[in-house]
């Protein structure tokens, strides 16, 4: 499966990118860059249209499909916490082209199929795409350089997500497309790049030695490896599950209804917005996370990113703060508390987890343990996003958003703080006889 589109590998492509490391990082970490950029493109376009006027048993329809795809996006993770724990990886790329050519097809069906009907196809454009990260990401993950190259990835969770918004407010604004069309026509535009870079990085050579020695061997976990590290590492990592659902919640908020607080704050008309502020918060935390790949302590670099986190959700508290107090513009205001927030965010996605698995030694991948934090924090998303819809409370949107800023800030540096103690505890326990980098 899926026999089709599998690639075959130019080994004489792979023996010269080994060959020249400062290469191999730079093409690995643009594939995969962006390959998630385009997936983001088959995505989140919707979400800069409003559906204004439309409801379905009650509730705002734009909510509706954020729900739905939510759902889709959800149900993925949960079996992509088998699925991709054992990926084989010769079929990952094959697998992307599969996943995202369906979700595209949603998009053309829900342009269709007229409302409330087309809600069933959002649903069904959430189910593949929660796949494509722990697919692309497989290509990174047990390098010297995985967290520099993670960095760059992760970045296109802010970038793209602000270009997918600006293509498709710029379709409505300009063009006139219907909120209807508007989400396959902007599919359209991340084809061609999506299957050049796939078949790139198809190319790219797995890990080397050095970097096994360094990061432990990444290979496909089975049924019974699994559960051996849930037995082991589940209490510890427990507060960071929880603490990742709880940043999930807030983050997806700050995408998916990000055009209502422009537009409450005065920049319903701008659609370069999205990715004037998006491309600046990509460049912070790109130059703040990327030089985690300078520390050459697996453990050091572990217990540090628990630090980054803390320090990412007190920004997004403390410039919260100073809006509210009319220290600060709306603009300010968004970008910081957007910087802390996948500053909290993003090293789960591509430091936190892979200094884990080096630090114990734990011979497995990150798809795993990654996509177990996802599915709970997509679950999160979902709860909330319901119980906005179901309890009467009058709000704006600003309030909202401060109300999350300060929940995330409170609830994640306690927990962080219990993680940290947790993993002290565990890693004299587990590994000072061991002699662990």
């Amino acid at each position: 499966m899926p026999a089709t589109i599998s690639f075959t590998q130019n080994n004489n492509s792979s023996v010269k990118l080994n060959r020249q490391p400062l290469l191999l990082v730079i093409y690995i970490s643009l594939c995969a860059f962006v390959i998630y950029s385009c997936m983001y493109g088959f995505r989140k376009p919707y979400t800069a249209a409003t559906y204004n006027n439309i409801f379905f048993l009650g509730i705002s329809y734009k909510v509706c499909l954020v729900i739905a795809q939510v759902l889709g996006y959800m149900c993925s993770k949960f079996y992509g916490i088998k699925f991709i724990s054992g990926m084989k990886p010769e079929l990952r790329s094959a697998y992307i082209l599969l996943f995202i050519g369906i979700a595209w097809a949603s998009l053309l069906l829900f342009a269709i199929i007229p409302p409330p009907y087309n809600i069933i196809c959002m649903f069904i454009n959430g189910l593949p795409l929660g796949m494509v990260f722990g697919l692309v990401f497989g290509f990174i993950e047990g390098r010297k350089t995985t967290e520099l190259m993670g960095a760059i990835l992760a970045t296109s969770f802010i970038f793209a997500s602000g270009l997918a918004k600006t293509i498709g407010k710029w379709l409505i604004l300009q063009f006139n497309f219907s909120d209807w069309w508007m989400p396959f026509t902007a599919g359209a535009f991340f084809v061609v790049p999506l299957c050049i870079c796939v078949k790139l990085l198809h190319q790219a050579p797995p890990p080397g030695a050095d970097d096994i020695a360094q990061r432990t061997i990444r290979k496909p976990m089975t049924a019974a490896e699994r559960k051996q590290f849930i037995r082991q590492f589940g209490l510890a990592i427990a507060p960071i599950i929880f603490a990742y659902a709880v940043f999930t919640i807030v983050r997806d908020f700050v995408e998916d209804f990000a055009n209502e607080l422009w537009i409450e704050t005065g920049f319903q008309n701008n659609a370069g917005i999205f990715a004037q502020t998006s491309t600046a918060i990509a460049l912070i935390t790109l130059a703040i996370i990327a030089g985690f790949f300078l520390i050459k302590s697996n453990y050091k670099a572990f217990r540090l990113s628990h630090f980054l986190i803390m320090a990412g959700v007190l920004l997004s508290a403390v410039s919260t703060f100073c809006f509210n107090s009319h220290f600060i513009s709306p603009f300010t205001w968004m970008l910081l508390s957007t910087t802390g927030l996948y500053l909290a965010y993003l090293p789960f996605n591509c430091v936190y987890f892979e200094r884990m698995l080096a630090t114990y030694k734990i011979n497995g991948n990150i798809g795993f343990v990654m996509y177990i934090a996802d599915a709970f924090g997509y679950l999160g998303t979902v709860a909330v996003l319901l119980i906005k819809e179901f309890i009467p409370i009058q709000y704006s949107w600003i309030n909202f958003f401060s109300f999350l800023f300060y929940t995330a800030a409170i609830i994640g540096v306690i927990l962080i703080i219990v993680s940290l103690s947790t993993h002290s505890k565990l890693y004299k326990n587990l590994c000072n006889k061991n002699q662990p980098s």
